[in-house]
């Protein structure tokens, strides 16, 4: 059933769709304009950003009391018969209080999906009854997915002044830090580089830390002989890179010198599968039988990688096919992680990681860093 117009809830979709950076909003996508809904703190900001744009193409509507209650109106004074939503970004209690609030507001009963959620009848002016619900999925995150000329020139930047962080890592950790103290090092050399912030929360996990893939930063020492994975990554002009590299404190030798050897392989082998029109299981698969070949198959556990963009981690999901996950042909301007790993208790862990573009032709490596550091 099409809809007549898209709800927009999710922050980055938002951002995406309008460049309005708030901590609250919604958007209504019509098909030849777009209400921008935000409440006294941003309507200035709001109105901003809707001034250069053509008279009417984004029109911003301040909010009075609620959210809900300003997009049930709108949808009865724009006439809105069939309204889409972000399913996966609306909860339950939400939507089920703005369907009752539309109810609220209109005479006709409201509906879910095309069906009826009270005791519906046809209306008698042959018109669709007005309220109708649809679930959506990925419907702005499959734009978003494909980055234009002008995001692809972020990410070049972001990447590049991460590298040069990276490339100052066997500076930061050194034997006798602690974890804490190496991930503040690192967080503060983001901020100097210009990112606004963490895109999470950087991980600094040594000698056995290391081999829990998310482990969270102690106050235990680095110590000579170490495997020290450091994965983190920053957000610049609201796009997110994120590197990893796993420092052997000491020289890389005996068996943790052996997963080094094979993981590095892995991402080698990852990188070369990817291009258009390559699936991103089948680049997951490339750095998997690598590592199965290592005898380390076990000892990957995660996927080997995601996209990038506004947040962390977007579509599309680099990992083994799953029933009902999207594995769509990858397309020029996609960005995404390539970070297999290996973590063996007892001996330690290793991920390599860096931010990788497809291109018409194949693919550009965006993080410029030495794999062993």
């Amino acid at each position: 059933m099409p809809a007549d117009a898209l709800l927009v809830t999710h922050l980055p979709n938002i951002r995406y769709l309008t460049g309005f950076a708030g901590t609250a909003g919604a958007v209504i996508l019509l098909q030849q304009r777009c209400l921008l809904m935000v409440d006294s703190r941003y309507v200035t900001a709001a109105r901003a950003l809707a001034s250069p744009l053509p008279d009417g193409l984004l029109a911003v509507e301040p909010v009075a009391n609620s959210y809900d209650e300003a997009i049930a109106q709108a949808v009865t004074r724009e006439g809105i018969a069939r309204l889409a939503i972000e399913a996966a970004h609306l909860t339950v209690a939400r939507f089920n209080a703005l369907a009752a609030l539309i109810h609220r507001n209109n005479p006709r009963p409201a509906t879910t999906n095309g069906r009826p959620t009270t005791d519906e009848r046809p209306a008698h002016d042959g018109l669709p009854t007005a309220g109708v619900l649809l679930a959506t999925e990925r419907v702005v995150e499959r734009v978003r997915m494909v980055k234009d000329a002008a995001e692809v020139a972020t990410f070049r930047e972001a990447a590049s002044r991460l590298s040069a962080i990276a490339r100052r890592l066997g500076e930061m950790a050194v034997p006798g830090r602690t974890e804490r103290e190496v991930a503040d090092l690192i967080e503060d050399a983001m901020r100097r580089a210009g990112f606004s912030h963490p895109a999470f929360d950087t991980i600094v996990a040594s000698g056995p830390n290391s081999a829990l893939p998310h482990a969270s930063p102690t106050d235990r020492r680095l110590q000579s002989g170490d495997p020290t994975v450091l994965d983190f990554g920053g957000v610049y002009s609201g796009y997110c890179v994120d590197l990893t590299r796993t420092v052997q404190l000491g020289g890389i030798s005996g068996e943790p010198g052996r997963l080094f050897a094979a993981v590095a392989e892995a991402q080698k082998a990852a990188i070369a599968a990817v291009g258009p029109g390559a699936r991103p299981s089948q680049v997951d698969g490339a750095a998997r039988a690598v590592l199965e070949r290592h005898g380390l198959g076990e000892a990957f556990g995660h996927g080997t990688g995601h996209g990038l963009g506004l947040e962390i981690h977007e579509d599309p999901r680099v990992g083994r096919p799953m029933a009902n996950q999207p594995d769509d042909p990858l397309e020029p301007g996609v960005v995404i992680t390539i970070e297999p790993g290996a973590y063996v208790p007892g001996i330690g862990g290793v991920r390599i990681e860096d931010d990788v573009l497809v291109t018409a032709n194949g693919c550009e490596v965006l993080t410029d860093v030495p794999t062993f550091l």
